[in-house]
């Protein structure tokens, strides 16, 4: 149990993000304990090569404007709660 790095909730079961994903030569580089519902976001939106153009740290997560607004809503939410996080439209296209 540990803080997510990108909501803030405490006590919740964190995995670690590669903020450049491995594929992309990030393995050996910078990360971020994220709970498994912001992780999950975060991979639903965007394919690992925006990720690395566009959001290459938690500072250009928190800013991007859907994550903004999933991350203000999770804020709320019990870090009991188990969710369902579906893909985008525009990620199920590509």
């Amino acid at each position: 149990m540990g803080t997510c790095e990108l909501c803030g909730r405490i006590q919740v079961e964190t995995t670690v993000h590669h903020l450049l994903p491995k594929e992309m030569g990030g393995t050996f580089g910078a990360t971020a304990n994220l709970c498994i519902p912001c992780h999950k976001q975060i991979h639903a939106l965007y394919t690992n090569e925006e990720i690395a153009a566009r959001l290459p740290g938690l500072a250009e997560l928190r800013a991007d404007e859907k994550l903004a607004s999933f991350i203000k809503w999770i804020r709320k939410q019990p870090s009991t709660k188990l969710m369902k996080i579906k893909k985008s439209r525009e990620r199920r296209r590509k």
